[in-house]
């Protein structure tokens, strides 16, 4: 396996040119995740206007995968209803955790990019953890883990 298929160009500039990365301060929500296999840290801080997203950041330390994936969600959940936003994060779930050859669903765009992760399972967690951080926010809970 060729790791230029995992680290596409889309990954590659996220992690270097993180989008929406720092601290929104004030914030209606925040939560702090860790991935202690890997030793990703990150916080996620966010703005609601009722039920949809207004705003959203994140600061912390990350492998590449951690970062780009980071970056690629605050984009595609900002603007979004809580309701749109648990199903975008169903459709990445389905994504990092199906079969190395099954085409990426529908409606992912730019996330469709994280698709090569899933063959390297130890990654996925790498992966995921912004999102697991993001869902404990919006629960209101201060922390989130992938283990």
């Amino acid at each position: 396996m060729d790791l230029k298929d995992l680290y596409r160009d889309v990954i590659l500039d996220h992690n270097k040119r993180p989008r929406n990365f720092g601290r929104l301060d004030p914030c209606d929500s925040s939560a702090d995740g860790n991935n202690p296999l890997c030793g990703d840290r990150l916080t996620v801080t966010l703005r609601l206007a009722g039920d949809r997203i207004e705003d959203i950041r994140f600061e912390g330390k990350g492998c590449a995968i951690s970062t780009a994936s980071a970056s690629l969600m605050t984009e595609a959940v900002k603007g979004l209803d809580q309701d749109a936003v648990r199903r975008l994060h169903a459709l990445v779930h389905e994504t990092l955790t199906s079969a190395v050859d099954a085409p990426p669903p529908e409606g992912l765009g730019k996330l469709a990019a994280l698709t090569g992760v899933r063959e390297f399972p130890a990654r996925v967690k790498c992966a995921s953890l912004s999102w697991h951080t993001l869902a404990a926010a919006l629960a209101h809970h201060d922390t989130a883990s992938t283990e």
